[in-house]
């Protein structure tokens, strides 16, 4: 096996951007299928290999799912989008045909089957990036994820993790800023020491970064998002769902 550049990696990992306007132009088939069969061989716990990735083609279907997610219109223009997926509906049919019993509603089961499939989407969007290829991730399918769920026609013990757009960049943005590794970094415990002081300097980092890209019209900091975010219920709909879908956990 070939020796890709350290240098080359950590720093494509290090320039990544959520890209949201594509060109028109398309990508070869045979490349999105590499890219999507080198995602599913990423690391899988105890072989699960509980990701399907469904690649939605139909118009209807991406403008359904585009409306879905908020209006992302992107969903519709990019070149390729697809869903990814924690899967344990496969493994349910392997026990069936090894003739054993299929333990549903296992919190554990439903941790490997989301970990897996966070990990390969993330090995697709890394591979799409080295060959100069944009991509943003769409949570917004949770918003509904019953509604993804009827147009997908998944299965019981399939959930829809979040949607994938790819195709050529038509923008290029800067890259967003991270918290420290002062912050994010730990040596053996969790020292929280100076965290505050690291967030306190992250802010005025990311108020600087969208205020450059708003042109001044954005006052906005981390802390503040955060808060936004976790300062309320947030799709309270989603314990309902997964139950529903066989995702009792217990």
């Amino acid at each position: 096996m070939g020796r890709v550049s350290a240098v080359d990696v950590i720093s494509l990992l290090k320039s990544h951007r959520s890209i949201r306007k594509f060109t028109d132009e398309p990508i070869d088939e045979s490349v999105l299928t590499d890219i999507v069969a080198g995602a599913l061989a990423t690391a899988t716990s105890s072989n699960l290999q509980g990701t399907t990735v469904i690649r939605v083609r139909n118009p209807e279907t991406r403008a359904a799912i585009a409306t879905l997610a908020g209006g992302q219109t992107y969903v519709e223009t990019a070149a390729a989008f697809y869903v990814w997926c924690a899967d344990l509906h496969r493994s349910a049919v392997a026990c069936d045909m090894a003739g054993g019993d299929f333990h549903d509603g296992m919190t554990e089961h439903f941790v490997i089957a989301a970990v897996d499939c966070a990990l390969a989407a993330q090995s697709a969007a890394v591979a799409a990036e080295s060959l100069g290829l944009g991509i943003c991730y769409i949570g917004g399918i949770r918003n509904d994820p019953a509604q993804v769920t009827e147009l997908l026609q998944l299965p019981e013990q399939v959930f829809p993790v979040f949607g994938f757009c790819i195709g050529h960049p038509d923008q290029d943005p800067a890259v967003k800023p991270r918290l420290p590794l002062s912050v994010t970094l730990k040596d053996d415990v969790y020292d929280e020491t100076n965290d505050r002081a690291g967030i306190e300097a992250y802010d005025e980092q990311m108020r600087a970064y969208y205020s450059e890209r708003t042109n001044g019209k954005l006052d906005r900091t981390w802390s503040a998002d955060m808060s936004a975010l976790l300062g309320k219920e947030s799709r309270p709909f989603m314990k309902d769902y997964l139950e529903g879908q066989g995702f009792a956990t217990r």
